[in-house]
């Protein structure tokens, strides 16, 4: 990185100067400094994987259509080969973008040095014609192909290929210098082992480690205030709300397996982030095969925790979002409209009630439904549990609730972002059980907001829907929302899209 790391530009002195008791910290825990850091990663970044992905479509589509460019331009569009050379042009441009992926050519440290790569782009892309031509020649169809034609895209597509990567160099350092194509991480644990970690991660060439700081629950005394540059940040209680304000992709756990204890304690309390969590092994006693390890740069690191549908997952999982929300919009938009009429027939108010719930990595969203309680009795906080035959509940609201019609308004929430079709329902941010908040009653509870919240879920199709009057009845949602966490995949997200409207016909604790 070539600009100072927000982090660093705390001094010593300042460290010092916010280093009070949590109790005179502003709200929630965190000292001025730490959240003064974290309001710098408020804006999320792009993921280096998402940028080679799209590269590699790019790329096909650029040689793709530059065969084919060609070979209208020597042959025309008309004519009895046209499929078979459209077809060898497409399985080439293919295979060029495979073995570009084999060679490593996608990796981030080469699309930032395209002219140092420039002989293995192309010896790639001779290898492919080559292969090409052996084919072609096997399967005796090499005198149908034109010599001119190809060699004419061989040179242009190269030309081409070596120009977008030209292209791609400049951005993807402007991005990695203004700080939009990171992965941004945190150090957990200080002292002489944490100085030897960033100084090792620091070394790696082209490196895209944002350290964002560091957090240990030792005092001054066994954990210096600063370290290699870097200020102590808090403890790591202080670290979950850090996680939560700053896009936190990374938490490098930089303690020796030796200290077992001390390393359960940490990942029992840092699991409920949505981040990758790794365990530094630059330093340990204990060696592994090279593979038990992934790697920054060539420092090792054991793989503790992946962040859930991530990348390609959460490009995936969005797009089920729309096409599937859009469809249940328009099939159940006569039902959206009768209700909305009843509503207002029945009593006096807005057809719609908002809520605020926990999102994705407990963030406050609104949650909309169609209101079922008569307006002056309405429970935004959701401290007092609906019950059967709740008086604040209306007759049209009984039916809506029963039959979980009133939810249907969350299909916009899904078509714009906040919640997602399948997921672990959002809780009321205030929801209780005998004075209890939720996560005062289940240990981990939190990590059900590793993914966005659904409309649907794994729990609720599995009788784990309304009234949660006792504990239990929350341990076992919370058990079920981590089990899918755990096990997601568009055809789980799929079968539980299926499955509810038939497990809705078990109204038994919808009230």
């Amino acid at each position: 990185m070539n600009e100072i790391d927000p982090a660093r530009r705390f001094s010593l002195d300042a460290v010092r100067k916010f280093d009070v008791p949590a109790e005179n910290n502003t709200a929630g825990g965190m000292n001025d400094v730490a959240r003064q850091v974290a309001s710098q990663y408020r804006r999320d970044t792009m993921s280096p994987i998402m940028v080679s992905g799209v590269l590699r479509m790019v790329e096909f589509a650029l040689l793709l259509v530059s065969g084919l460019a060609v070979y209208f331009y020597y042959v025309g569009f008309f004519n009895y080969l046209a499929w078979q050379y459209s077809l060898t042009i497409a399985a080439t441009s293919f295979l060029a973008v495979v073995l570009f992926d084999v060679t490593d050519c996608y990796q981030i440290v080469a699309l930032m040095r395209p002219i140092a790569n420039f002989g293995r782009l192309l010896l790639v892309w001779a290898g492919t014609f080559a292969l090409m031509a052996l084919t072609a020649f096997t399967m005796k169809m090499s005198e149908d192909y034109s010599r001119l034609l190809f060699g004419t895209w061989f040179v242009i597509g190269f030309v081409l290929i070596l120009g977008l990567r030209l292209v791609m160099s400049k951005l993807i350092r402007r991005w990695a210098r203004d700080g939009r194509m990171e992965r941004r991480a945190v150090i957990v644990g200080g002292g002489k082992a944490a100085e030897v970690l960033i100084r090792s991660v620091e070394r790696q060439p082209y490196n895209d480690i944002r350290i964002c700081g560091i957090f240990d629950d030792r005092g001054d005394k066994r954990s210096p205030p600063v370290v290699a540059g870097y200020p102590k940040l808090g403890t790591i209680s202080e670290l979950i709300e850090f996680a939560r304000i700053a896009r936190i992709d990374m938490l490098i756990v930089s303690l020796p397996l030796t200290a077992e204890s001390r390393v359960l304690q940490l990942l029992k309390k840092l699991w409920v982030l949505p981040v990758d969590i790794r365990l530094s092994a630059h330093s340990n006693a204990l060696q592994f095969r090279p593979r038990a390890y992934s790697y920054i740069g060539s420092v090792p690191m054991l793989d503790i925790f992946d962040k859930p549908i991530n990348d390609w997952d959460s490009v995936a999982k969005r797009a089920f979002d729309i096409v599937f929300s859009i469809i249940g919009i328009i099939v159940f938009s006569p039902v959206m409209l009768a209700t909305a009429i009843a509503i207002k027939l029945d009593s006096k108010g807005p057809v719609l009630f908002h809520q605020k719930r926990h999102g994705f990595n407990n963030e406050i969203i609104d949650v909309y439904k169609f209101r079922s309680m008569y307006t002056d009795k309405a429970d935004p906080t959701a401290k007092q549990t609906v019950t059967k035959n709740d008086p604040r509940v209306t007759r049209v609201g009984r039916f809506i609730r029963k039959t979980s019609i009133d939810e249907l308004p969350q299909f916009f929430n899904s078509l714009f972002g906040s919640l997602s079709l399948v997921g672990p329902r959002p809780h009321a941010i205030a929801a209780q059980s005998h004075n209890l908040l939720y996560n005062e009653v289940v240990d981990g509870y939190f990590a059900r907001h590793k993914v966005k919240p659904g409309v649907t879920g794994w729990a609720q199709i599995n009788g784990w829907r309304g009234e949660m009057d006792t504990n239990e009845k929350i341990r076992m949602r919370t058990e079920y929302d981590l089990y899918y966490i755990e096990n997601w995949s568009l055809l789980f997200d799929l079968r539980i899209l299926f499955l509810t409207p038939i497990r809705l016909l078990n109204t038994e604790n919808a009230y």
